[in-house]
C-alpha cells in the first residue's frame, strides 16, 4: 500500500513539470491530431456521475453539450453527486450498477477502484491523451503501466478570494505575509464585518487551508512524507500547522456566524457570502474556482479580487493543486467516444470559457472569460513548487469520504481548535487504519 502511495505521489509531484509544458504550449498546436472529430456511427446510452453541482453542474453540461454536437446519436447523462460521490459510486457498485464514467477528485480513489478490477483501462485513448496533455499527465492516472484515470480539469487551491468594496472600507490591501493576513483579518473584523467565510459544513475546504499552510511551514518533502504516511500526524509539523490554523479557527468573532455558523455552510455558501454586494464578510479561502461556484453580480478584479496564499516565514510561492479524473466503470463505443471527447481542446475550451483550468495543452488561454482566470488557473503551470492536495492522494476512507477521516476531524478541530495534540492523534489513528499500518 504504501510502495504504491509513493509512487503515486512521486508521479503527481511530476505534475509540476508537466503543467509547466501546458502553460508554455498554450495558444494551440496546428500539427496536433488530438481533436475531437465526433460521428454519427456511434450510438447509445450513457451516464457520468460528477461532483459538480449549481453553476459548476451548468459548466459541465456546457462542455456534454458539445459532445452531444459531436456524437448526436449518443444520449448522456449526467449525474450529480456532490461531496458524496465516493460514498454514491461505492454504494453502485457494490450493489452492480455504477455509472457507465464517473470524474473522481481523488487519484488515491482511482488506484483503489483499479486495483479492486471495477473500473475499465482507458488505453484505447492514451494517444489522444498523451497528444493533448502531455505524457507526465496521463501517467498519474496509471496503475501498473495502465491508464485509468485522465485529468481533465485542474484547480489551482492556493489562492484566497475577496470583496474590494470590503477590504476598501477597512482600508486595508492584499496581503502577501501571513502576519500581513492575519493583520488585515483583524482590521476588517474591527470595521463591523466579520474577515472569514468558512464552508465548514463541507470538509475538504478545511484540509485546503491545512495544505496550504503545511506546505509552507513544513517544506515540499515532509508535505510528500506526510502524504505517503511516512511521517506521523502527530509529528510536530503537523502540530506547528494546526496551531496555525487555530490562529483563523480561534478568532471565532471574525467568522461570519461564528463557529456554528462556519459548520452548517458549504462551499457554495461561504462563498455567496463575500462574492455579493451587501457582503457578509470579507474573503473566503479557497480555489480559483471561486467566482464559478456562484452567481454574482460583481465583477472581476472590480468588484471581487484574489490574491496568492500568502508566504509564512519567508516560504516560497506553492501551489497546492487538484483535478477531476474521469473514469469508466462500463466499456462502450459511447462511453469511449465520451473519454476522448473529454481530453479534447475542444472539451478544454468549453471549460476555459467559463474560467475553469484545464490541463489541456492545446488550450488557446485567450478563450479563458478574464485576466483573473486567466491568472490563477495560469498559476499552476507556472509555479516552482506544486504537489497535488495531500488529502486527495489519501486512501478514500481517511482523505476523501464525507462524515469520516479528514474530512470529519477537520470539522472536529474547526469546532475545539484548542485540542490540537487530541485532534492530531485521532488523525494519525484514521490514518494508520486507512495505510494497514
Amino acid at each position: 500500500m504504501q510502495k504504491r502511495r509513493r509512487l503515486l505521489i512521486a508521479l503527481l509531484a511530476g505534475l509540476v513539470l508537466a503543467l509547466a509544458a501546458v502553460a508554455a504550449g498554450c495558444g494551440g498546436d496546428d500539427d496536433g491530431d488530438g481533436g475531437a472529430e465526433g460521428s454519427e456511427d456511434v450510438s447509445g446510452s450513457i451516464s457520468l456521475m460528477g461532483i459538480w453541482v449549481g453553476t459548476e453542474q451548468e459548466a459541465i453540461e456546457g462542455v456534454l453539450d458539445g459532445f452531444r454536437e459531436a456524437y448526436p446519436n449518443v444520449e448522456v447523462r449526467y449525474l450529480p453527486a456532490g461531496d458524496e460521490l465516493v460514498t454514491r459510486l461505492s454504494t453502485a457498485i457494490e450493489g452492480g450498477d455504477p455509472p457507465d464514467l464517473a470524474t473522481v477528485a481523488q487519484p488515491g480513489t482511482i488506484a483503489d477502484f483499479a486495483e479492486r478490477g471495477v473500473i475499465q483501462p482507458l488505453d484505447f485513448a492514451r494517444d489522444a491523451a498523451v497528444d493533448n496533455l502531455g505524457e507526465s499527465v496521463v501517467e498519474t492516472g496509471s496503475v501498473d503501466e495502465s491508464l485509468y484515470g485522465i485529468l481533465v480539469k485542474v484547480i489551482n487551491k492556493s489562492t484566497v478570494w475577496y470583496n474590494v468594496q470590503a477590504f476598501e472600507d477597512a482600508g486595508v490591501e492584499a496581503p502577501e505575509t501571513w502576519e500581513d493576513f492575519l493583520a488585515a483579518a483583524e482590521t476588517v473584523g474591527a470595521s463591523g464585518l466579520p474577515a472569514y467565510s468558512l464552508g465548514g459544513s463541507d470538509g475538504w475546504t478545511l484540509t485546503d487551508l491545512f495544505e496550504n499552510i503545511y506546505i509552507r511551514t513544513a517544506g515540499v518533502e515532509m508535505y510528500d512524507q506526510l502524504a505517503a504516511h511516512e511521517i506521523p500526524w502527530t509529528d510536530q509539523s503537523v502540530k506547528d500547522a494546526l496551531m496555525m490554523m487555530a490562529e483563523i479557527y480561534g478568532d471565532t468573532d471574525n467568522i461570519v456566524g461564528g463557529t456554528a455558523g462556519a459548520l452548517q455552510t458549504d462551499n457554495a455558501g461561504s462563498i455567496s457570502k463575500v462574492l455579493t454586494d451587501q457582503p457578509e464578510a470579507a474573503m473566503v479561502i479557497e480555489g480559483d474556482f471561486v467566482p464559478t461556484a456562484v452567481e454574482t453580480t460583481l465583477e472581476p478584479e472590480t468588484g471581487y479580487n484574489v490574491f496568492t496564499f500568502p508566504s509564512i516565514d519567508g516560504s516560497d510561492p506553492a501551489v497546492v493543486a487538484a483535478g477531476d479524473f474521469v473514469a469508466m466503470f462500463r466499456d462502450s463505443p459511447a462511453a469511449q467516444a465520451l473519454v476522448e471527447y473529454l481530453t479534447s481542446p475542444e472539451a478544454a475550451e468549453a471549460w476555459a470559457s467559463r474560467g475553469i483550468g484545464t490541463p489541456n495543452r492545446n488550450l488557446d488561454d485567450s478563450v479563458f472569460p478574464d485576466e483573473l482566470s486567466r491568472t490563477t488557473a495560469g498559476a499552476v503551470g507556472d509555479a516552482e513548487i506544486l504537489r497535488f492536495d495531500l488529502s486527495d492522494l489519501q486512501p478514500s476512507a481517511f482523505g476523501g469520504t464525507v462524515g469520516q477521516g479528514l474530512f470529519k476531524l477537520f470539522q472536529d478541530f474547526l469546532n475545539n481548535p484548542d485540542d490540537v495534540d487530541g485532534i492530531a492523534q485521532q488523525m494519525e489513528d484514521a490514518a494508520a487504519e486507512a495505510f494497514g499500518s
